[in-house]
């Protein structure tokens, strides 16, 4: 592994809880997996899986203070859940404070909660490495996400927003716009295809 990742892993080991950075290992390497299986580019693959929680163990008042700071915008919905912020300033400080330029890393980090509309291959993986790396607590199809995942990366992204967005809603727990419109657009993307 390279000398920037192995950096990287020793200040994130003292920045993250215990259980964060277990699971961001498991992000990291599940997405170089992903990334083995769908010949993506492996570094930055293992970089974004790396840093894709990066601010996640920020206090929620230091979320919304750093986003103010550097003029990171906040949504009505992320102000009052700032846990939702983590990806986009995790982008930002993968910048700032790990040195990465790389816009596909970052957009990667970026969008690793909510997904976007277009995703790139890298923001896929990154996407579903974060869900279902082996660490993660089993979730209802889980076994079958973490097959497809390997076989049809577009089927597997596909049903894991359509569980999420299942369960938030059983939850009753407020969702994130771009989580909808990420869903409708792959929603509409697959029924094209059925066509």
């Amino acid at each position: 592994m390279n000398h920037k990742i192995t950096k990287i892993r020793r200040k994130l080991m003292t920045e993250l809880d215990k259980e964060r950075y277990e699971h961001t290992l498991g992000v990291m390497y599940t997405a170089a997996a992903l990334a083995m299986c769908y010949d993506a580019d492996i570094e930055k693959a293992l970089l974004a899986g790396l840093l894709h929680d990066c601010a996640k163990c920020l206090p929620g008042d230091t979320k919304i203070k750093l986003c103010k700071k550097y003029h990171l915008s906040v949504s009505e919905v992320e102000r009052n859940n700032p846990s939702l912020l983590h990806a986009k300033l995790g982008a930002f400080l993968a910048a700032k404070k790990y040195h990465v330029k790389d816009k596909e890393i970052m957009n990667a980090i970026t969008s690793h909660t909510t997904g976007c509309p277009h995703m790139s291959l890298l923001d896929k993986i990154i996407y579903i490495a974060d869900y279902m790396e082996p660490g993660r607590k089993e979730l209802p199809n889980m076994a079958e996400v973490r097959k497809l995942a390997f076989t049809d990366i577009d089927a597997c992204l596909y049903r894991i927003l359509e569980d999420s967005l299942a369960y938030l809603n059983s939850k009753n727990v407020p969702v994130d716009p771009m989580t909808e419109k990420t869903y409708l657009y792959y929603k509409s993307k697959r029924e094209g295809e059925e066509v």
